[in-house]
């Protein structure tokens, strides 16, 4: 069964949803994309498979009745009674593919370098026609057949399950053959090259890439080559892309792409319906900072802003609210008609386990009623804040419309089984998630990606502590050729009996390390930048939604802190930590406690 994107098709004629249903019996490896954004054209389908390279289909529902008059170039119709002229389906179809062709052949690795062929894709693609009204019978008595060749064009009973003449491996022979020029070699696009076909054509799936420092040149074309590409996976594109009215809830593992396809959901948004207002919410004024930054990243251009910003401050600039005890009294407001709220035709809350339900129900209130579409992502592993579970009062219903992403891409094997034991040794009543909507722990699959295993370390005291991170950074940076930027180190509290975030930049000072305070107040908060500054210093809160190459847990003897009576919370705030890291992971400690006790005997 192939891959459609979406995976749902809610809008359309009836034939074009026969189609959609058709092509879903292609091969598993195959991609089918209904009516993509490529560069401001949308196709009704391209199809994406390792032997075919692409093929481009248009759909028409014309009738019989519907055709005046029909040549190679301009087709004459008759709609809802008035005379129009358009362009031939057939050369819209080879337009879309020249263009979808020209996009591909940028990067060089998807390019012939020599021979008669030099400078062509060196896979085939295609493109053709679907009549979901005309039969074959239909395009021999219109003569169609004799504008568009036979091999380009499938008629209704070709693609229709219900027709005695329907054959599904038939239908497949013909997609593998609409390529109007013969392909010499047919060999088989890799899993790596289907990769780097998506992420150049859709930059909002893209999460990173290298590109080599020689670029080729041919005939003054400059062709770039990009390597190590990593794009979201086919199920969380589908997520991004699923778009539909009423509310979804979208649960998902630490380091399972939560909030980066939160960000691609808004930029697709944005671009798929022109003048919405989107605003994207979140608890914690680092990760809106971050959000912001992503979704800036994304290489589309779209109309309108998407506003980004974390409740309190989103509150106070549209209520004044400076105290969550006012919620309530403007909610009442709202409610009696005495002040409306600012509608947005899209909200899009990330960390949604950190909102209480007044916050939500204000949020819920600046909804458009008409298009109702919202998003919540969350995961209850990291909750952090007491907050009472959601109820039906608020407004909000998410049966039959949540998703679970389980698997984490982030972290190595060894960094998430070692959070998970971590998690599950110190937490009260971890429970398999349930459906639709049930606020359970949901435990994390692996992507099976290896890397060193953590580094437990304990030191006679904070400063011998604080010197083997600075030592070790210069190391990671020298060595490894790890960049400072990708480098962080998290603490539970900045000054106790120690100063431990003065110490700790007296040492990277001393050592000459650029770095940024990133939670020494709300002004660094809203203006660092994730790919540079340096290396950062946070607390562990500030850190949410973020990630690095490479993490330091410093002072892991303040977990769990003295000061506060709730275990709990403490488990979830390292848990956060540990699964900051993505390729190295580092606990240091020079005290003792319940976590350091748990440590010390792993070592």
């Amino acid at each position: 069964m192939a891959q459609m994107i979406p995976e749902y098709f809610r809008s359309g004629t009836r034939g074009e949803t026969i189609l959609f249903n058709t092509l879903k019996g292609l091969p598993d490896d195959y991609v089918v994309y209904r009516e993509p954004i490529i560069r401001n054209r949308r196709p009704d389908f391209v199809i994406i498979g390792p032997d075919i390279g692409f093929v481009v289909l248009e759909v028409k529902d014309y009738s019989k009745s519907t055709l005046l008059a029909a040549n190679q170039d301009e087709w004459v119709l008759q709609i809802n009674g008035n005379i129009v002229k358009h362009i031939s389906p057939l050369s819209q179809a080879r337009k879309y593919a020249q263009e979808i062709s020209n996009v591909l052949k940028k990067d060089s690795q998807l390019v012939v370098q020599e021979g008669p062929y030099q400078g062509n894709l060196r896979f085939p693609y295609g493109y053709g026609v679907v009549f979901t009204k005309l039969t074959q019978r239909d395009l021999v008595e219109t003569g169609l057949y004799n504008i568009i060749p036979p091999e380009l064009v499938l008629a209704r009973d070709e693609v229709d399950p219900e027709n005695d003449a329907y054959s599904e491996e038939h239908l497949l022979n013909r997609i593998q053959n609409m390529f109007p020029i013969r392909f010499p070699i047919r060999e088989a696009l890799t899993e790596n090259d289907l990769k780097l076909i998506r992420y150049i054509l859709f930059p909002e799936i893209r999460i990173s890439a290298k590109q080599e420092e020689k670029p080729v040149i041919y005939e003054e074309q400059v062709l770039f080559s990009l390597r190590d590409v990593k794009v979201m996976d086919l199920y969380q594109e589908n997520l991004a892309k699923a778009l539909g009215d009423k509310h979804r809830l979208l649960r998902g593992v630490a380091g399972s792409g939560k909030t980066l396809v939160l960000a691609c959901r808004a930029k697709y948004l944005a671009q798929c319906q022109p003048g919405w207002k989107i605003l994207v919410l979140c608890y914690n004024i680092s990760l809106a900072t971050f959000i912001r930054q992503i979704i800036k990243d994304i290489d589309i251009e779209t109309k309108d802003e998407i506003e980004v910003d974390n409740f309190h401050n989103w509150s106070y600039k549209n209520w004044g609210l400076r105290d969550d005890a006012l919620i309530d009294e403007i909610l009442q407001q709202i409610e009696s008609g005495l002040i409306e709220s600012k509608k947005y035709d899209a909200i899009l809350i990330d960390e949604g386990q950190d909102f209480e339900p007044s916050w939500l129900k204000l949020v819920y209130h600046s909804l458009n009623p008409n298009t109702n579409s919202l998003l919540l992502v969350e995961d209850r592993a990291q909750q952090i804040y007491h907050r009472k579970s959601l109820s039906k009062e608020i407004g909000l219903s998410f049966q039959g419309r949540s998703k679970i992403l389980n698997i984490n891409y982030r972290n190595t094997l060894e960094i998430i089984v070692f959070a998970w034991d971590f998690y599950q040794h110190f937490s009260k009543g971890v429970k398999p998630a349930l459906k639709d909507g049930a606020m359970e722990i949901i435990p994390p699959r692996s992507a099976n990606r290896h890397g060193p295993l953590p580094v437990i370390k304990r030191f006679k005291n904070f400063v011998t502590e604080a010197k083997y991170i600075g030592e070790e950074i210069i190391r990671l940076h020298d060595d490894e050729g790890i960049g400072y930027e990708d480098i962080a180190i998290l603490y539970r509290v900045k000054q106790f009996d120690t100063a431990y975030v003065d110490t700790l930049q007296k040492i990277l000072r001393s050592k000459k390390i650029p770095h940024y305070w990133l939670a020494e107040n709300n002004w660094s908060k809203r203006n660092f930048r994730r790919k540079e500054d340096g290396v950062k210093l946070s607390t562990v809160e500030s850190a949410k939604g973020l990630e690095f190459k490479v993490v330091f847990i410093c002072n892991v003897d303040n977990f769990p802190f003295t000061l506060v009576d709730d275990l709990q919370r403490e488990v979830s705030l390292m848990y956060i930590a540990l699964t900051r890291a993505v390729d190295y992971l580092y606990l240091t400690y020079s005290g003792n406690s319940l976590f350091t006790e748990y440590l010390d005997g792993l070592t």
